[in-house]
């Protein structure tokens, strides 16, 4: 089925404020949280859409993305879109969403380090997001890549298996919540008494305490380690955007769900091009014969080198386009440019016959410099391009 669009969702129009954004999902949140209506399952995919569409909007990046090219444009870009809700328990979804400490969560149990699984599975602390950059050529850039990346982070504790028990008989039942991990209180809201389910203060959410802790891991299910990770990047990423991997972060503690992965870009540089946005520059030398004569060039591209024609009388600061030779568009067809500096090369050295040839042309009429208004600079000539 198809999704629909997010401002539909939240009920908004596209110029609305931040806080009207944050007003509408609360609304929406709290109509359809799962709390408020038990056991209905289309009021809980329509509190998980209504997250996800904030999680897109209440971020410029990510709302600039779609404002352009809709669902398309915000898949693999950090954003919960394509269904990453799903599986996640509702607190977590109002952390996410940036509820974290304020009156809104607490109607429904928000904050704590423990967390509620959707079918009231006790967890233990969520693990924390970890931040990597991966290193890409402009090669990988234009057309998307796939990396194994090696990352340091917590992992979970193979001697207990991350439930930071020395066995299976170190761990009782926590005598405050009867190992449901949570506790029941009335809060006073707007809306009248509304029951809240909160992380247990005791065994903080995991249902258990710990007798006799893991030796390994000293009770935390967790240790410092390592993970190769599959990384699919998309063609067209720049060092502005940052992409996000569920659960690929730091492990939880006892038992609880990973972190996210935060994957930043560096771009390295080129020996050939450099990049101004979805466009290449390439620095294109011509001696003056073939400047003012024509000739035809060879030029590497991204694909592979291309012959290319150049006028005759073509001036230096010339900026010549090959179309659609450029960097793609995230999540999108389209491709930029590149576009060719032309410099004409002056001779720093010339020998005797070079001499007397040059001292004959430079007289004639032809070699008498006369520029006209319509010789454009090059950052003019640069500023058209990318304004066309």
């Amino acid at each position: 089925m198809a999704k629909r669009d997010y401002y539909e969702v939240l009920g908004v129009p596209k110029n609305a404020s931040a806080d009207d954004l944050k007003k509408a999902y609360r609304k929406k949140a709290l109509e359809h949280h799962p709390d408020k209506n038990p056991g209905n399952k289309a009021a809980e995919e329509k509190f998980k859409e209504a997250a996800e569409a904030y999680d897109v909007l209440s971020d410029d990046q990510k709302k600039a993305l779609y404002d352009r090219h809709g669902h398309a444009g915000v898949e693999n870009m950090g954003s919960r879109g394509g269904g990453g809700f799903q599986g996640m328990d509702f607190d977590d979804i109002l952390r996410r969403a940036g509820f974290d400490d304020d009156i809104f969560s607490q109607f429904f149990g928000g904050g704590g380090g423990g967390r509620r699984g959707g079918g009231g599975r006790p967890q233990g602390e969520r693990g924390t997001n970890q931040a990597i950059k991966v290193k890409m050529t402009l090669e990988e850039i234009a057309t998307g890549v796939e990396k194994k990346i090696k990352v340091k982070k917590q992992v979970t504790c193979n001697t207990c298996s991350g439930t930071g028990a020395r066995d299976t008989a170190s761990t009782t039942t926590c005598g405050t919540c009867r190992g449901s991990g949570m506790v029941n209180r009335v809060v006073q809201t707007p809306f009248g008494a509304m029951q809240s389910a909160t992380t247990c203060p005791t065994c903080q959410g995991a249902g258990q305490t710990i007798k006799n802790p893991c030796n390994v891991c000293r009770g935390d299910g967790r240790v410092f380690g390592e993970e190769i990770i599959d990384i699919k990047i998309p063609a067209g990423v720049s060092e502005e955007i940052q992409l996000s991997m569920s659960g690929k972060g730091n492990a939880g503690a006892r038992g609880g769900y990973a972190g996210d992965l935060i994957i930043g870009i560096e771009e390295l540089p080129h020996e050939e091009f450099t990049r101004e946005g979805q466009n290449i520059m390439y620095e294109l030398f011509l001696n003056i014969a073939d400047a003012a004569l024509g000739a035809q060039a060879e030029v590497p591209t991204l694909d592979g080198k291309v012959r290319m024609k150049i006028p005759a009388g073509t001036q230096s600061g010339t900026v010549l386009r090959l179309r659609e030779k450029g960097l793609p568009r995230v999540q999108s067809y389209q491709r930029g440019d590149q576009l060719i500096h032309v410099n004409v090369w002056t001779p720093k050295k010339v020998n005797d016959e070079e001499r007397k040839l040059l001292e004959k042309l430079k007289d004639m009429p032809n070699f008498k410099p006369e520029p006209d208004n319509s010789d454009k600079g090059f950052f003019e000539k640069l500023r058209d391009i990318f304004g066309s």
